[in-house]
C-alpha cells in the first residue's frame, strides 16, 4: 500500500470514529434513544450477516452450476467444433474459444442455426449447445453481480461491527459506573457455578445466593405494570421490565443470531439422549442478540457450556445461550429483545459440538420451571423462514 492510500485509510478511520462518537453524543442523556440505537444497529447488522450468508450460498451454487455447464460443454467440444466449422467454411473468421468467450461462441452457434449452415441432424445438438452457452453466460453475469454485492455487504458488516463495538463499550461503562460491588458479585456467581453440577441447580442457587440474580428473580416475579398496554411498553426503549409476559411472545421473538439451523430440539444427540435446545451455525464474529426482554442472572463459564449466558424472562422462563466467545452484558443487567449480548468466535464452542473446532455454533435453550422446552414456537415466522435446515 502506498503512502497516499495509507493516509486515506487513516483519514477514513478517523472520520468514521468521529461519526460514531457524534452518534453517541446525540443520545448521551437519553436512555431510551441510546437503547434504541443499540437494538436498531444490532438488527441491521444481523440482517446484513444473514444476507451475506445467503449470498455466499448462492455464489457457491452458481459456481457449481458454471462448473457443470463447462464440463458438459467440454464433453461436446467436437459437436461445437462442427457447428463453428460450418461458419468457417462459409468464409467467416476463425471460431471463438469455447469457454473463454461463451458469448461469442453463442452468437456463432445462433448464426449457424439461422443461416441454415447445419445439417438437419445437427440442429438439435446445436440448439442444445446454444442453450448451454446462454446458461454459462448468464451464470457468469450473475456471479459477477453477486460478488460485487457481497463486497458491499461485507464492508457494511465491518462498519456496523465496529460501530456496535463502540456502542457496547459505552453501554457497559454506564452499567458498571458506580457499581463497586459488581466484581465481587461476579466472582461469587462464578464460584457458585464451579460448585454446581447442572443448569437447574445453578439457576436455583444463583437466584437465592447471589444478590443481582436474586434481585432479578424478584423483579421477574412481579405482575405487569397496571394501566400500561403491551403496545406502549414495546415502544418504550427505556423500560426496565419485560414489555409482555413471555408466554404471550410465542411466534414473535427474533432469532438471536444470523445463521443456519444445524440441530433442533429433541434431535438424537448421538449419546443416547436428545438435544435440549437448538444449535445454529454462525459467521465468525457474529453478533448475538437477546431474543427476549429479561434480566441477566449468569454470564460466565460453566462446565461443558463454555461461556454461558442465562436470561430470566419472567413467568418461570429462562433463556440459555452458549457457544459464544465473549459475553458483553453484566450480571443483573436488564436487556431488551434484540439488544447485543455476546459475540461469536472463530471456531465452534457449542456444548453440542464438543471441543472447539469448525464453524462457530450458538446453542439456544429455553427452560420453564427448570425443564427444557422446544424454542421453535417462539420464533417470529419471518425469522424462522430464513433459517435453513
Amino acid at each position: 500500500m502506498n503512502t497516499d492510500a495509507l493516509n486515506a485509510d487513516i483519514r477514513g478511520a478517523a472520520e468514521f470514529q468521529a461519526q460514531v462518537r457524534a452518534e453517541l453524543d446525540s443520545v448521551k442523556s437519553d436512555r431510551a434513544r441510546f437503547n434504541q440505537l443499540l437494538v436498531d444497529t444490532t438488527t441491521r447488522l444481523r440482517t446484513v450477516e444473514q444476507k451475506i450468508t445467503d449470498l455466499e450460498g448462492r455464489i457457491a451454487a452458481l459456481d457449481a452450476n458454471a462448473t457443470d455447464i463447462r464440463t458438459s460443454l467440454l464433453k461436446r467440444r467436437d459437436v461445437l467444433a462442427e457447428v463453428l466449422g460450418a461458419l468457417v467454411r462459409m468464409g467467416r473468421n476463425p471460431p471463438p474459444a469455447l469457454l473463454m468467450r461463451p458469448d461469442d461462441a453463442l452468437d456463432a452457434v445462433r448464426s449457424a442455426i439461422l443461416l441454415g449452415a447445419l445439417l438437419p441432424e445437427m440442429r438439435v445438438e446445436a440448439e442444445t449447445l446454444a442453450a448451454d452457452l446462454a446458461d454459462l453466460s448468464r451464470t457468469r453475469t450473475e456471479l459477477s453481480n453477486a460478488r460485487d454485492t457481497l463486497t458491499g455487504l461485507r464492508t457494511s458488516m465491518e462498519e456496523d461491527r465496529k460501530r456496535l463495538s463502540t456502542y457496547v463499550t459505552e453501554r457497559q461503562r454506564r452499567v458498571t459506573e458506580g457499581n463497586a460491588g459488581l466484581p465481587a458479585e461476579k466472582a461469587q456467581a462464578e464460584a457458585v457455578a464451579k460448585s454446581t453440577g447442572d443448569v437447574h441447580d445453578l439457576v436455583t442457587r444463583l437466584e437465592t445466593e447471589v444478590a443481582p440474580a436474586a434481585r432479578a428473580a424478584v423483579e421477574a416475579s412481579k405482575p405487569p405494570e397496571p394501566g400500561k398496554t403491551q403496545t406502549a411498553a414495546l415502544g418504550d426503549a427505556a423500560r426496565i421490565a419485560p414489555a409482555r409476559p413471555f408466554l404471550e411472545a410465542k411466534g414473535l421473538l427474533p432469532l438471536p443470531v444470523a445463521g443456519v439451523r444445524l440441530r433442533d430440539f429433541g434431535t438424537a444427540d448421538g449419546l443416547g439422549g436428545t438435544d435440549k435446545g437448538m444449535t445454529f451455525a454462525t459467521r465468525a464474529g457474529a453478533q448475538v442478540a437477546a431474543p427476549t426482554d429479561g434480566w441477566v442472572v449468569y454470564a460466565g463459564p460453566f462446565r461443558s457450556y463454555g461461556q454461558l449466558l442465562i436470561i430470566n424472562a419472567g413467568g418461570g422462563y429462562h433463556i440459555l445461550l452458549a457457544g459464544m466467545e465473549r459475553i458483553t452484558v453484566e450480571l443483573g443487567q436488564f436487556v431488551l429483545a434484540g439488544e447485543p449480548v455476546a459475540v461469536m468466535g472463530n471456531v465452534s464452542r457449542s456444548p453440542a459440538a464438543g471441543s472447539a473446532s469448525g464453524q462457530p455454533q450458538l446453542y439456544v435453550e429455553f427452560r420453564k420451571d427448570g425443564l427444557s422446552i422446544d424454542p421453535a414456537p417462539w420464533w417470529a415466522a419471518t425469522d424462522s423462514q430464513k433459517v435453513r435446515g
